[in-house]
C-alpha cells in the first residue's frame, strides 16, 4: 500500500470505530464469561526471578506533583537503574497494588487504570548488565511481580537498529518495551480495542515517567521503530501481541553498544488466554498500516515536523491559579499510586479552581518523546465541560497550555449534555469537570503519516494519566470514560470543528470506594 492508502486505512478505522447512539445500542451483546481472557501472560517453561516488592513505605522525598510535572533529568546526567529501581518502575506502572472486594470474591487491582479492567498491556525489559540484573530480555509478570528471562545476553543493539540509531536508546543501559495483547481487550471492546492499546499504554506510561522522575532516572518515549525488529526481540508475533512504544531508562554512554540485527523469534510457548480467541481484522490491518517496515521509514518519519500555530489571543481569558509549590501536598508519587483507584461514582460537588489549575499546570508540561520537536508541545487540545468548579462559571472551555489560561466557549449548565456525551453514564453527568483531548487527525497524518494516529492517542492518554495522578495527589477522584465521538465534536464546535476525540477524563469529588486489601494478600 502507498502512504496515502495507509493514511486512508487508518482514518477509515477511526471512523468505523466511532461510537454513535445507534452503534452502541446495536452492540449490546452479552459478554461470554466462559471465554473471559486471563489477564496476564503465562509461559510454559520459563522460571521466574522475584522482584523486590515496594511495600508502601516512603522511598522518595520528591512530592508526587513534582514527579508528575518533571519531564526529564538533564540529558548530560549519568544514571544507572539498579534492580530495585527497575522493580519499582514495573510494579508501580502495571503491577498489582491491592485487591478489590467484588461480588463473589476479590479482583486484583493494578497500578494504572485500564479500559474495562482487562489489563492487556505487557512490559519487557531489554538491558545490558545492571546492578543485580544480568544482561538479557525479560518479561514482567504482574501476577507474581517477577521477571522471566526470554533471552540471555545483551540485545540492546537490536533496539538501536530498530530505532535507526535513536540516541536515547543507544545511551540507555535498559529499555522497557510496552506491548498489547489485543484479544485481552477485544473480548469486551471488539475492534475499538486498538484505540485502547494506546489509551491504556499511556496511563501506564504516565506512571513510569513519574516514578523514573522521582528516582532521578532519565526516561524518554520512543515511538519510531521498525515494528518487526522490536517484536522479534521480545518474542511476540506482531499480530496477536505487538510492540506499542519504548522507554529507554537511564543514561550511560560508556555502556553503549553497536547496532545489531534483530534476533530470530524463539516462539516460546505460552498458555492460551481463552478457550477461543476471535480475530478482529480492523485491529490487525490498522496496526500494519501504521507500522514501519525498514529503518529508512523510521529516519524519514523522524525528520518530519508537526507545527502548531499559536492561537489568537481572546479577551476575557481566565488565567490558571495554581497553588504555590510550598502549599502543595508532600505525599510521594509511590504512595499516590498505591492509593489510586478509578472513581466509580462522583458526588455532584464542586472542586476548587485552585485544584483544577494545579492539576492542569502540573500535568500538561509535555512528554519528552521522539514525535515532539519542541518539549512542551502536545498533539492534542484539551476541551472542558465545567459542571462545578468554585470560582469558575459553568460552561464549555478550551485550555491554552502555553499561556496557561482557559477560554470560555459557551457559558451554561451542561451536566445533562456531558452525561449524554459520555455514553449516557452518570459519571459524566456527576463529575465536576469533563476533559476531552482532541486533535485534527488529518493534519497529524499529513505531517506524521499513519504513525501519527498511534502517537496522537498516546500523547493524549499520557497527559490524561498525569492528570489522573495529579487529581489523586490532591485527594480528588478521576476516571477515564468513553464517548459519542462525533457528538462531542459537534457540541464543542465551531472551535473544535474537524477535530477528533482521543481521550475523555473526568475529575470530581468521589464517593468512598469498597474495601480493598494489600497486594500481597
Amino acid at each position: 500500500m502507498t502512504l496515502d492508502e495507509n493514511i486512508n486505512a487508518v482514518l477509515d478505522y477511526h471512523r468505523a470505530t466511532n461510537h454513535t447512539v445507534e452503534s452502541v445500542n446495536a452492540s449490546n451483546d452479552k459478554l461470554d464469561f466462559s471465554n473471559l481472557p486471563r489477564l496476564y501472560k503465562l509461559y510454559r517453561r520459563l522460571g521466574s526471578l522475584p522482584l523486590p516488592l515496594p511495600d508502601g513505605k516512603v522511598t522518595s522525598t520528591f512530592p508526587a506533583l513534582g514527579a508528575i510535572s518533571c519531564n526529564l533529568t538533564p540529558s548530560q546526567t549519568e544514571s544507572i537503574p539498579n534492580l530495585e529501581k527497575i522493580a519499582m518502575m514495573l510494579k508501580l506502572s502495571a503491577g498489582i497494588t491491592k485487591w478489590l472486594t467484588v461480588p463473589g470474591g476479590r479482583m486484583a487491582f493494578r497500578a494504572a487504570s485500564c479500559t474495562g479492567a482487562m489489563y492487556h498491556v505487557e512490559m519487557y525489559v531489554v538491558c545490558g548488565d545492571l546492578p543485580q540484573l544480568r544482561a538479557g530480555v525479560y518479561q514482567y509478570g504482574a501476577h507474581d511481580n517477577s521477571l522471566r528471562q526470554i533471552r540471555v545476553g545483551d540485545f540492546r543493539g537490536a533496539l538501536i537498529e530498530a530505532t535507526s540509531g535513536n540516541r536515547d536508546v543507544a545511551n540507555a543501559p535498559a529499555t522497557i518495551v510496552y506491548t498489547s495483547v489485543f484479544w485481552r481487550n477485544a473480548w469486551k471492546y471488539k475492534s475499538r480495542a486498538y484505540r485502547h492499546a494506546f489509551w491504556d499504554g499511556g496511563t501506564i506510561l504516565a506512571n513510569t515517567l513519574a516514578i523514573a522522575s522521582s528516582l532521578n532516572v532519565s526516561a524518554k518515549v520512543v515511538t519510531g521503530f521498525v515494528d518487526e525488529y522490536v517484536n522479534q526481540v521480545v518474542d511476540v508475533d506482531g499480530l496477536s501481541e505487538a510492540a506499542l512504544f519504548l522507554v529507554p531508562v537511564g543514561r550511560v554512554p560508556l555502556m553503549a553498544v553497536d547496532p545489531a540485527p534483530a534476533p530470530e523469534r524463539l516462539k516460546l510457548q505460552i498458555l492460551p488466554y481463552s478457550p477461543q480467541e476471535f480475530d478482529y481484522p480492523l485491529i490487525r490491518s490498522t496496526h500494519l498500516a501504521s507500522s514501519f517496515t525498514d529503518t529508512a521509514g523510521v529516519e524519514q518519519w523522524r525528520g518530519r515536523k508537526m507545527t502548531f500555530p499559536v492561537p489568537d489571543r481572546k479577551e476575557g481569558l481566565t488565567p490558571l491559579s495554581a497553588s504555590v509549590i510550598a502549599q502543595q501536598p508532600r505525599e510521594p508519587i509511590n504512595e499516590v499510586i498505591l492509593h489510586r483507584g478509578s472513581t466509580r461514582r462522583f458526588k455532584e460537588s464542586p472542586i476548587s479552581f485552585e485544584h483544577l489549575s494545579t492539576i492542569l499546570s502540573m500535568a500538561t508540561m509535555g512528554v519528552d518523546a521522539d514525535y515532539v520537536k519542541e518539549l512542551g508541545f502536545s498533539l492534542n487540545d484539551i476541551y472542558l465541560i465545567v459542571n462545578a468548579v468554585t470560582g469558575l462559571p459553568s460552561g464549555s472551555y478550551v485550555y491554552h497550555q502555553r499561556s496557561q489560561d482557559l477560554e470560555l466557549l459557551e457559558e451554561g449548565n451542561f451536566r445533562v449534555e456531558a452525561g449524554h456525551l459520555g455514553l449516557n453514564q452518570a459519571l459524566a453527568h456527576d463529575a465536576a469537570v469533563n476533559m476531552y483531548f482532541m486533535t485534527d487527525l488529518k493534519a497529524i497524518m499529513r505531517n506524521l503519516g499513519p504513525r501519527g494516529y498511534r502517537v496522537a492517542q498516546l500523547d493524549a492518554s499520557t497527559t490524561a494519566g498525569r492528570l489522573y495522578l495529579s487529581a489523586y495527589a490532591l485527594h480528588l477522584g478521576a476516571t477515564g470514560l468513553t464517548f459519542f465521538d462525533d457528538e462531542v465534536t459537534a457540541f464543542l464546535s465551531p472551535h473544535a470543528a474537524g477535530k477528533s476525540v482521543m481521550f475523555l477524563l473526568l475529575l470530581g469529588v468521589p464517593y468512598p470506594r469498597r474495601t480493598t486489601g494489600p497486594a500481597h494478600d
